[in-house]
């Protein structure tokens, strides 16, 4: 029998202060009513104070998974604007974390695209800002991942709330006061050295794709290898151009054949795939010869010797970000001082598969 509006919304009050917490849609299936007329029901209870609407959820008032929501921000009808170089590689799927936040908050997320072109970040800026986005999210088209020559100006400048993404600036620099959120790309390349140890490699390479995030891959490298009291091997980490697949290979080969090395971590993993049949056509069999890892795990799963590689929490950053940018939104609208600033720094994970050889946890 349909219930009427005030029985079903007694059932949904009675279920609710039963169980803590339901999903929406679970609710919705158990009344047998559709999702779009429970989630009606579930806003009039929450404007009369009697539960509380929390992520796709109802919450009892005084359960403890209720309790964020007095300090989540509504950010219904705020326009926020993000500039990436582009939305393939990792940054799809920041993008898509963004995007989400910002829109589980009642917002829209308004893109706009630098090309790797520095000079077009503030004009990307500009425009979205002048097309009503009040805060940005940006990651800027520094060449190293930091700015040189001024190139964080614009950005200081800024006029409304700004979080960096995945870029950092030094101590010393203005844009070091940014909110700033990003992978910690060296406790990555910390994690993968570790790795190769415990599988009993004493000597190891890495080669690097130059760019944004080289120097903080470098870094956990040369920190992970004197911990641990390694044999690095000469020149390593190298850096090199993407698509200098000739060069690498050749540095590679020396460094098996020559000097002993048995595992190398590579940056990115669109580059090890590539590497991995051309080392096999100069004699070197992964993961027989030489162990692999590679870094960012967007495709390596798909090669024919799947790669264990290092994954970036690619989705989170761009959450985190959102998140902290409408933190700040709230605070300039309610006309209260600002929290302190943050740098927020996520943890990648090491996903296992067979070009280590040892057991592949991971598919």
């Amino acid at each position: 029998m349909r219930l009427h509006v005030d029985q079903r919304h007694e059932r949904v009050l009675e279920l609710v202060r039963e169980r803590g917490s339901l999903r929406v849609a679970e609710l919705a299936a158990e009344l047998g009513v559709s999702a779009v007329t429970l989630r009606r029901d579930v806003e009039t209870l929450a404007a009369q104070g009697r539960v509380h609407r929390l992520h796709g959820a109802v919450v009892w008032p005084g359960d403890p998974a209720a309790e964020p929501e007095p300090r989540q921000q509504s950010a219904e009808g705020i326009v926020i604007g993000m500039i990436v170089p582009t939305t393939s590689n990792i940054f799809a799927d920041i993008v898509r974390g963004a995007r989400e936040a910002v829109g589980a908050r009642g917002g829209r997320l308004v893109l706009g695209m630098s090309g790797y072109v520095d000079t077009e970040d503030p004009v990307q800026a500009e425009h979205l800002i002048a097309g009503g986005a009040e805060g940005l999210l940006v990651a800027p088209s520094w060449f190293d991942g930091v700015p040189v020559g001024g190139q964080e100006k614009w950005l200081v400048d800024c006029e409304v709330p700004t979080v960096l993404v995945e870029r950092s600036a030094p101590a010393g620099n203005p844009a070091a006061g940014l909110d700033r959120v990003r992978t910690d790309r060296a406790h990555g390349a910390a994690v993968a050295v570790g790795h190769f140890v415990s599988l009993g490699h004493r000597r190891i390479a890495a080669v690097l794709q130059e760019g944004p995030h080289a120097a903080q891959i470098s870094a956990g490298f040369h920190a992970a290898v004197q911990s641990l009291g390694l044999e690095v091997d000469t020149g390593a980490p190298t850096v090199r151009e993407h698509g200098d697949y000739e060069a690498t290979i050749d540095y590679l080969t020396e460094a098996v054949r020559r000097r002993g090395v048995t595992a190398a971590l590579i940056h990115s993993d669109e580059d090890a795939i590539v590497l991995v049949p051309k080392l096999q056509a100069c004699g070197i069999r992964v993961p027989d010869d030489l162990a692999l890892i590679a870094y960012d795990d967007e495709v390596a799963g798909l090669a024919d010797v799947p790669l264990t590689a290092v994954a970036p929490p690619t989705r989170s950053v761009g959450e985190q970000a959102a998140k902290l940018l409408l933190q700040r939104l709230a605070e300039r609208r309610a006309g209260r001082a600002s929290a302190p600033r943050q740098h927020l720094e996520l943890l990648p994970e090491l996903r296992i598969r067979s070009s280590c050889g040892g057991t592949a946890l991971d598919s």
